[in-house]
């Protein structure tokens, strides 16, 4: 093992240079470590868990053990049918086999060697229910929670969760928690009280700080990562921004050495004499990058990732001759606004629950409500193409859908009546008390509005979404509230006041990255390894092709192809191994 210094301004010298601090990362370098090589960690910013740590840690792992445990069963030709139907040709044979393979030992070398632990959600369905080899659930999973408290003086470091994830901005909970809240389901309200309960009552802890030492989703997972790192004295650098990719040549062939970074603002070489993994993210925070290769109109700041993926991997890849793939493809999820926070919202569930419609600037809904976030931003730069007013869209509902649920940062309005809200999010939400005055008020077309929401609520009445179908198969309707009765999607809006929230084309991440191959090594554009350079993660193109099946689509793949890339690192001589 060769181990690294390397101090600001100075050369550091280790097998392994890990660009990137996200859940990947994190899990490729602890392997590397495991396989008895040297690594160190590099991280852009001043807080470590990248878009991991505010996402919500899931993974989607066909196959893995823990569905037998709740219950399920799988299949791999079932899994492998729905792959290739999701991926339509976009993703290769070998990389789909990988993942399927390699998925499943990576979720257990991760319970076996760290403290992260998962749980099957049973009805967390994939995404296309539709598609052959599709399970109504158990591939997706959940982290369950991890002890702050462990990471000592890290946890101040750990990047804080999205606030959309907290109840009441402070308390944490896990999914499967959020879900039995949201869905009103049997026993919600004493979910609700353990949890709150539990917060107020730590008090030694809440004198040293007001976030919740209790983590859950992505802090969770990227919690119990760090704590791996400092058991193995995997060093982690923060403050320190990759430049670019030190090459050389070797016998007429280029090999990547290491990297070039700033840290603390100085320069710093970092070599890497078995290899070097790009995790860093990908470059959805550049405007100039979405310009280039993103459907238009298409704003960085409608993201609801942390503003350091700028694409920096990416770029010195292709300096270094990478190829690229699906680069007009992001992970889409619709976003709202907030007043001084650094990223936008996702609206994940809320456009499930009954009662409300997401229209255009003619006042006509174009997409089921309740599609997966990845299918909804499509749809709207599809609507955009035909009409020119879909991006932004509005999420349209009635008083009582707002005193029963909550739309972003606004709570329910039980909890949080419209006067009592916040001034930072008084921009959301726009009320009028009818709806040809909102309409008026946002810019849209009231007669459209009008017509929209007379077929929206016969629907409601019969139980059936004739246009859209939501509320039609188990993916819908699982957040969809249990005691709404014949659709638990579909609710009548008639009750004055009227709001209105803009929602934008937003994002979890960008989907086109580098070229890599099953090994996760870097391609060139003829299809050929770049020696020592692998990439993982939004860095690399997504094995996924233009499709997200399940709910975890991002980190699983992540983690899967980071222990790949640390095996070959630790198995083949100079990063030249490869999965078979």
């Amino acid at each position: 093992m060769n181990q690294g210094t390397g101090q600001a301004g100075s050369t550091g010298v280790f097998d392994v240079v890990v660009v990137g601090s996200g859940a990947g990362g994190m899990l490729a370098a602890c392997r590397a470590a495991d396989r008895g090589l040297s690594v160190v960690v590099l991280e852009k910013s001043g807080l470590y868990g990248g878009t991991s740590a505010v996402s919500g840690g899931g993974i989607w792992i066909p196959l893995n053990h823990h569905i037998e445990e709740a219950g399920g069963s799988d299949s791999y030709n079932a899994a492998l049918t729905y792959l290739e139907a999701c991926t339509e040709g976009r993703s290769t044979p070998a990389k789909l086999r990988a993942y399927l393979e390699y998925g499943p030992r990576m979720l257990s070398y991760l319970e076996q060697r760290t403290a992260v632990r998962y749980y099957s959600l049973p009805r967390y369905a994939d995404y296309f229910q539709r598609l052959p080899g599709a399970l109504p659930g158990y591939r997706a999973l959940d982290p369950m929670p991890f002890d702050g408290a462990q990471l000592g003086e890290e946890f101040a470091r750990l990047r804080p969760p999205s606030p959309g994830t907290l109840v009441a901005g402070r308390v944490a909970v896990t999914s499967a928690e959020a879900h039995a809240m949201l869905s009103k389901s049997r026993g919600w309200l004493g979910v609700a009280a353990r949890q709150f309960g539990r917060y107020w009552l730590d008090l030694g802890w809440r004198r040293r700080t007001t976030r919740d030492r209790r983590l859950t989703l992505g802090n969770s997972l990227v919690g119990g990562l760090r704590h791996a790192m400092m058991a193995r004295g995997i060093p982690l650098w923060l403050d320190t921004a990759l430049e670019d990719l030190l090459v050389e040549e070797h016998g007429g062939a280029a090999r990547v050495t290491g990297v070039l970074a700033r840290r603390n603002g100085a320069p710093v070489r970092i070599e890497a004499l078995c290899g070097v993994i790009l995790a860093a993210g990908g470059f959805e925070r550049n405007q100039a990058m979405r310009e280039q290769y993103l459907p238009r109109p298409s704003r960085a700041e409608w993201s609801a990732t942390p503003p350091h993926n700028t694409g920096d991997g990416i770029q010195a890849a292709q300096r270094a001759g990478a190829a690229l793939e699906l680069m007009s493809h992001v992970w889409g999820a619709p976003t709202v606004k907030v007043s001084g926070e650094e990223k936008q919202r996702a609206i994940f569930v809320e456009r499930a629950l009954p009662g409300c419609i997401v229209v255009n600037g003619r006042g006509r809904r174009f997409v089921n409500e309740a599609a997966p976030y990845s299918e909804f931003v499509p749809a709207m730069y599809r609507d955009h193409e035909q009409t020119g007013c879909s991006v932004p869209a509005w999420m349209v509902f009635d008083a009582t859908f707002r005193l029963k649920y909550p739309c972003g940062p606004i709570l329910p309005g039980s909890v949080m009546p419209d006067r009592r809200i916040p001034a930072p999010f008084a921009d959301v939400l726009l009320r009028a008390d009818s709806l040809d005055a909102l309409a008026r008020l946002v810019g849209i077309d009231p007669g459209g509005l009008a017509h929209t929401v007379e077929r929206m609520n016969g629907f409601a009445a019969r139980g059936v979404d004739e246009d859209f179908g939501k509320g039609d198969n188990v993916f819908d309707t699982y957040y969809g509230d249990t005691q709404v009765r014949p659709n638990p999607c579909l609710a009548p809006i008639g009750r004055a006041p009227f709001y209105a929230v803009r929602i934008d084309a937003g994002d979890i991440g960008t989907k086109g990255g580098l070229a890599t191959d099953a090994s996760a090594r870097v391609l060139r554009e003829d299809g050929t390894p770049i020696d020592g350079l692998f990439a993982i993660g939004n860095t690399s193109a997504s094995m996924m092709g233009a499709s997200y099946p399940g709910a975890g689509s991002t980190i699983g793949p992540a983690m899967t192809f980071g222990l790949i890339a640390a095996d070959v690192l630790a198995g083949g001589a100079a990063g030249q191994g490869q999965v078979d």
